[in-house]
């Protein structure tokens, strides 16, 4: 029973008041809940139920680039390894980036991470950190557009 002794559906459940027994759902890979969200007319922040990945989306979706293993692949050359995943990681960024797209930022530097340990694999002389990250930086510089999700992020998580 609710509070107050009240059982119907939507009720708050708790003695508080504002407590709801749901107060998120997945529907088709996004996850609707409570979220901060900024007003594009007057930019004023207030919360709303909106949709973004879904927990259980991203799960699946971070072990398939785990399975890619990409810095297993160092006989092949950064563009063959565009041509493989853009397809793809431009499909993810369509379908789940468009309401919250921030909620993909974070698979997607993990992405760049994998990027990064490639090429201290393949080119030795990249592992110290300060020559990969030169490296890194002059890459973003040179061919921002090679890989989709450049265009939302080029930072990286270092990943070992």
């Amino acid at each position: 029973m609710g509070a107050g002794g009240c059982d119907a559906p939507g009720h708050p459940t708790g003695n508080r008041p504002g407590s709801y027994e749901h107060v998120s759902f997945t529907f088709l890979g996004y996850q609707f809940r409570a979220r901060s969200v900024r007003s594009s007319k007057s930019g004023v922040m207030f919360t709303a139920f909106t949709p973004a990945i879904s927990p259980e989306a991203l799960k699946k979706i971070s072990g398939e680039v785990r399975n890619w293993r990409i810095h297993t692949h160092t006989r092949h050359s950064l563009q063959d390894l565009a041509d493989r995943i853009n397809p793809v990681v431009r499909g993810w960024m369509t379908y789940y980036g468009r309401f919250t797209p921030a909620a993909l930022y974070h698979l997607l530097k993990r992405i760049n991470g994998y990027l990064v340990r490639w090429a201290r694999k393949k080119y030795r002389r990249l592992a110290p950190f300060k020559r990969v990250k030169r490296w890194w930086d002059g890459l973003l510089a040179r061919n921002r557009p090679m890989f989709a999700h450049w265009q939302w992020t080029g930072t990286f998580e270092w990943i070992r």
